[in-house]
């Protein structure tokens, strides 16, 4: 059985995480087959957004603490997941994870990874790493950081509390809090919404608030700028705006 789950809609593709009986621990196969599979979404034309999601139940609990438990400081140095989150944050198309029930350690570091998240009211997210003597290791503390401040990040990191969706929603992790039932439904039709978008300046513009975070001011204004350019030269830009102009809606080509 796979470990996650590939469907299709249009412009919109949905990886479902599939361990039930682990609560989609994140298992090296479970990386891999993710990662692979974000890799050639992202390569593939006919696809604009990604959606990853779990169940109703849970995203994903992280780790497998039993097999965490028995690894090395060898093992550790060269296991899988050190790879799996650069290749998740090397994806150019915009990623949104849809998160009901836990999110925790590693799971919660996924939802982080991606560029948006939609949580049902049910959902808990937490970093309780340093409850088993360890600390994140797959930009839990990093993102957080950048996304809450120092020291809100500094008391979920070094507590290990879970935090509740509509919590999430207001230190500004959580996009959009959805009732029971209807996290799934939202994510996707937030995917398609952008789907619709010209696709290659859904690139450029994720690649533009990206650059925000990794540099000053002044070199991310310049960024921007070159990225605004490279957006101007496209065929989409043109049908845009005649689009606009024509009052019609407008056909993207990815050109």
């Amino acid at each position: 059985m796979s470990e996650v789950e590939l469907s299709r809609d249009g412009g919109v593709a949905l990886c479902t995480l599939n361990r039930p009986d682990a609560r989609n621990a994140l298992s090296p196969e479970l990386m891999d087959q993710l990662a692979g599979m974000l890799e050639e979404l992202d390569a593939d034309d006919e696809v604009r957004c990604m959606v990853i999601a779990g169940s109703d139940e849970v995203f994903a609990a992280g780790a497998d603490v039993r097999a965490l438990s028995e690894r090395s400081f060898a093992e550790s140095l060269n296991h899988p997941s050190g790879s799996f989150w650069k290749r998740i944050a090397s994806c150019r198309k915009p990623l949104i994870a849809a998160v009901s029930g836990f999110a925790l350690g590693g799971g919660c570091e996924l939802a982080l990874a991606c560029d948006i998240i939609v949580a049902s009211e049910t959902a808990e997210f937490g970093q309780p790493e340093i409850t088993l003597g360890i600390i994140p290791g797959g930009g839990g503390s990093q993102r957080l950081a950048r996304t809450v401040g120092k020291h809100q990040a500094m008391e979920l990191v070094l507590t290990g509390r879970r935090f509740s969706a509509a919590e999430a929603q207001q230190m500004g992790v959580v996009n959009k809090v959805t009732k029971k039932k209807e996290w799934l439904e939202a994510a996707l039709e937030l995917a398609g919404a952008i789907a619709r978008r010209p696709p290659i300046a859904v690139r450029l513009a994720k690649q533009a608030v990206l650059t925000a975070g990794d540099t000053g001011l002044s070199a991310g204004l310049e960024a921007e700028r070159r990225l605004f350019e490279l957006a101007m030269a496209t065929e989409d830009r043109v049908e845009g705006m005649q689009a606009f102009l024509e009052k019609r809606r407008p056909e993207f080509r990815g050109r």
